[in-house]
C-alpha cells in the first residue's frame, strides 16, 4: 500500500522536528518546512495527502496558502497557540478540516490525522458506492460449470489474493468484465473501489483526463480540478476494457503507473501516487500488436504476467442451458409471466454458434421473452438470430489445441463438439460424420463421452 504523505509547516524548529519524527515513527511519509515560501516551493512539486499548518509563520499567516485559487490544497489541520472560537470558525470557513490548539498532545494529533485520512477515503469511496451496488446487482455471478469455465474459476482463485496485474483475453461478449469483477471480489481489495473504464468509448484527450484527471485550466472547459479514475481506485482495482485501443502516449503513462504507482494529472507537474491494481481486457492479440509496433512491448510484458483466456460460448455449449435459465430468472424488464423454454427451442440455442457469445445469448433470450407475450413457454418461433450470424453457423467450426494433437485426440474432440452442437442426437452426428450410428456408439464408449442429461439432450 502507498504510505500517506504529510507536510508539516511549523516555524518552531524543535516542534517541527518532533512532529516529523513522531509521525515517521507512526509509518507516515513526512516532510517538514518552516515558512510559507518553503511550503509553496514544496507544494509546487509534491501533493501530500495532508498538511499540518501553523497558523502564524515568519512570512505570513498560514491560511494564506488557501488564497491561491488556481490549485486545490489537500486537507489541512491548523495548529495555533492563539486558540479562539472566532479563529477556529474562520479557519474552517477558509478550508481547514481540523483545528488544534498548542500545546499539542501527540496522541490527540495522531488520532486527528487518522480520522482525517479515513474521512478522505470515505469521501473518495462515496461517489462510487451507488455504481458499485448497481454493478453487483446486474452482474450477480459467473454462470457455467463446464470444464473450461472451471479452469477460469481456478485461475481467478489463484491470482485474486495477489497484487499482480492481470490480462483477460477473449472474444467480444464472453464476459471479460465479469472475470475482472470476480478477481476484485476475491482479493484483499474487495472493500475498496472497483472502477471500470472502456478504453474505446472516449476520444484520446477525454480518455486521458478520465484516467489521470486534470488540473484547472489544463484545456478548454477544464474549469476545476478533476480526480482521475486511477486516483479514485486507490487501494482498489481499475479495470481497463479493450486496452488494445489506447494511444501510444497513454500507454507510456500507464506503464509508469504499473512500475512506480505514480502519475500526473493532465496539465499538472506534481507526481501523485495511487496504489491501484490494474486488470486489463482485450479481444486483440496484443503480442502480435507489440511485435508490429502498434502496442508497447514493455507494457504488454508488464500486463501479461498473468493471463486468463475466456473460451467462446461455442466451445462450452454445455453451459448454455444454465445461462438461459439464469437470463430467464434474472431479467429485470418484465415479471408478468414466469417463462420456461421448450426442448426444441433449447436445441436451437445449443446448436447455434454464438459469434456474439454470452452477450448475444442474453439478447436473444430477453427478446424471446417479449415475443412470447403471455405464453408461459418459449418456442423456436420466438428465437430471432442475426441473419449474417445464422449463415456463419452453417460453415462449421474449428478444432484448436495447445499442442500437436494425435489422431485420437482430434477424433475425440471432433465427436465431442458434434455431440454438444446437436444436443446428443447420435443419428444426426453419425449422418454428419459419415459413419454408422453403431460406430458412433462405439466411439462414445471408447472416449467416455457424456451424452446423458436433461430432456433436450435426448
Amino acid at each position: 500500500m502507498v504510505t500517506p504523505s504529510i507536510l508539516v509547516i511549523e516555524d518552531d524548529i524543535a516542534l517541527n522536528q518532533l512532529l516529523v519524527q513522531t509521525l515517521r515513527n507512526a509509518d507516515y511519509d513526512v516532510e517538514g518546512v518552516a515558512c510559507l515560501a518553503e511550503a509553496r516551493r514544496h507544494l509546487s512539486t509534491h501533493e501530500p495527502n495532508l498538511i499540518l499548518l501553523d497558523c502564524r509563520l515568519p512570512d505570513g499567516y498560514g491560511m494564506e496558502l488557501f488564497e491561491n485559487g488556481n490549485r486545490t490544497l489537500p486537507p489541512v489541520v491548523l495548529l495555533t497557540a492563539h486558540g479562539s472560537v472566532r479563529e477556529a470558525v474562520n479557519a474552517m470557513k477558509a478550508g481547514a478540516v481540523e483545528y488544534l490548539v498548542k500545546p499539542i498532545e501527540i496522541d490527540d494529533l495522531e488520532l486527528t490525522i487518522q480520522r482525517v485520512l479515513e474521512t478522505i477515503t470515505l469521501r473518495e469511496d462515496y461517489q462510487f458506492c451507488k455504481s458499485q451496488i448497481e454493478h453487483q446487482q446486474h452482474c450477480k455471478r459467473m454462470v457455467g460449470q463446464s470444464e473450461s469455465m472451471r479452469k477460469v474459476h481456478d485461475l481467478i482463485r489463484k491470482v485474486a489474493p495477489t497484487n499482480m496485474s492481470v490480462l483477460i483475453h477473449g472474444e467480444s461478449g464472453v464476459g471479460k468484465e465479469l472475470v475482472a469483477a470476480e478477481i476484485h471480489k476475491q482479493s484483499e481489495r474487495a472493500h475498496r473501489n472497483y472502477v471500470a473504464l472502456d478504453c474505446c468509448s472516449l476520444q484520446e484527450k477525454l480518455f486521458e483526463s478520465e484516467l489521470f484527471g486534470h488540473e484547472k485550466g489544463a484545456f478548454t472547459g477544464a474549469d476545476r480540478q478533476k480526480e482521475g479514475l486511477i486516483k479514485v481506485a486507490d487501494g482498489g482495482t481499475l479495470f481497463l476494457d479493450e486496452i488494445g485501443e489506447i494511444e501510444p502516449n497513454i500507454q507510456a503513462k500507464l506503464l509508469r503507473v504499473l512500475e512506480t504507482k505514480r502519475f500526473r494529472r493532465v496539465g499538472g507537474t506534481n507526481d501523485l501516487s495511487s496504489d491501484v491494481r490494474i486488470v486489463a481486457a482485450t479481444n486483440c492479440n496484443l503480442e502480435e500488436m507489440s511485435e508490429e509496433g502498434t502496442f508497447r512491448q514493455d507494457l504488454f510484458y508488464r500486463l501479461s504476467g498473468f493471463v486468463i483466456t475466456i473460451p467462446p460460448l461455442r466451445e462450452r455449449r454445455e453451459d448454455i442451458p444454465e445461462l438461459v435459465e439464469y437470463f430467464l430468472q434474472y431479467h429485470n424488464f418484465s415479471r408478468r409471466v414466469n417463462k420456461t423454454i421448450s426442448p426444441t427451442a433449447m436445441k436451437e440455442l445449443i446448436a447455434y454458434d454464438w459469434p456474439g457469445n454470452v452477450r448475444e445469448l442474453k439478447n436473444v433470450v430477453e427478446r424471446s421473452i417479449i415475443l412470447a407475450g403471455h405464453k408461459t413457454q418459449i418456442h423456436p418461433e420466438h428465437l430471432i438470430f442475426s441473419t449474417s450470424n445464422k449463415k456463419k453457423k452453417e460453415m462449421g467450426f474449428e478444432l484448436s489445441f495447445d499442442h500437436q494433437p494425435t489422431l485420437e485426440e482430434i477424433e475425440k474432440h471432433y465427436l465431442k463438439l458434434l455431440l454438444n452442437k446437436y444436443s446428443g442426437h447420435r443419428s444426426k452426428v453419425a449422418q454428419i460424420s459419415g459413419v454408422s450410428e453403431r460406430n458412433i456408439y462405439r466411439l462414445i464408449k471408447k472416449y467416455g463421452l457424456q451424452t446423458t442429461g436433461p430432456d433436450y439432450y435426448m
